[in-house]
């Protein structure tokens, strides 16, 4: 496609078209690339990007706008963004990174965002690269929500677990998918106290691993209310259960105790608990657990 589709996008017109190509190359397609552009983009987008958070949040403090502002301008939040704009059609890369899939690279192309920013601020000034980096951010900043301040899911994980007085998760990588230039990763989540387990894909290890962590993070958040203690059975569960000790296992069961049998246990790292097993921890009790199916014998 041509250049003036992605002006249109952007919402600016270059009056000097030789800074947008240059904004586009990669160091590997030769020179003049877009490395020093990216260095003065950065440092624009962050200075509009805090004041953008400072004019929209005005009863968070400094600490929290910091870390909001970090999470809106790192490489995964510019790589949605140019994801969003078709912008990876208009990168000029060496052969080399063609062959290998640099044209998704999310380094690539969150550096090539920078670099545009900056090559509009030479264009045309900061108030024009302020315009672009606002329209661009407008339908992020909508999506913002406050009370997380950009934390990603592994650390919304770890801090809720962490409240909790629970262990913490742990990560694994299970199987890689596709040629190398395009492999997909699925990494598992588990965090074994709750027999939680949560697969997540993406198109690098970190990418599944956040996928796993809002996955076993909504998990966790229906397993244990904010009260901090797991679902108790109902009331006539609980009183059908009494008098055998069968049934008082069954109906720890249903209340997420464990029983008081004198059966085998799961280990508690949880390295032998299959998904079947953890999913038979939190199902009912079946019928045949509260009652006995043998005959009555006389007296």
């Amino acid at each position: 496609m041509s250049l003036d589709d992605l002006q249109q996008q952007l919402g600016h017109r270059f009056a000097d078209a030789s800074l947008l190509r240059q904004a586009l190359t990669h160091r590997s397609h030769g020179q003049p690339n877009n490395e020093r552009l990216e260095f003065l983009g950065d440092s624009v987008l962050n200075c509009v990007v805090a004041a953008m958070l400072y004019r929209h949040f005005g009863r968070i403090d400094e600490g929290d706008l910091s870390r909001l502002r970090a999470n809106l301008v790192k490489q995964q939040s510019l790589y949605e963004i140019a994801q969003r704009i078709g912008l990876s059609q208009y990168l000029l890369l060496g052969e080399g990174e063609l062959k290998s899939g640099g044209f998704r690279r999310p380094s690539i192309l969150g550096d090539t965002l920078e670099a545009i920013v900056g090559a509009v601020f030479l264009d045309a000034g900061f108030e024009a690269a302020q315009s672009v980096i606002v329209a661009l951010y407008r339908p992020v900043l909508e999506t913002v929500d406050p009370r997380t301040l950009g934390k990603d899911a592994k650390t919304l994980l770890q801090e809720y677990l962490q409240g909790k007085k629970l262990p913490l998760p742990v990560y694994a990588v299970v199987a890689t998918h596709g040629a190398a230039h395009n492999q997909v990763f699925e990494v598992e989540c588990a965090i074994p106290k709750l027999k939680i387990q949560v697969l997540g894909s993406g198109a690098s290890r970190r990418a599944a691993e956040q996928a796993a962590a809002r996955g076993a993070l909504d998990a966790a958040q229906a397993l244990v209310p904010a009260g901090g203690r797991r679902p108790r059975a109902p009331r006539g569960a609980r009183a059908a259960a009494q008098g055998a000790p069968a049934g008082k296992a069954a109906a720890d069961a249903v209340a997420g105790q464990p029983a008081t049998d004198a059966g085998p246990r799961a280990g508690t790292h949880g390295d032998d608990a299959s998904s079947d097993e953890a999913g038979a921890a939190l199902a009912p009790p079946r019928a045949a657990s509260l009652e006995d199916p043998r005959p009555a014998r006389a007296a």
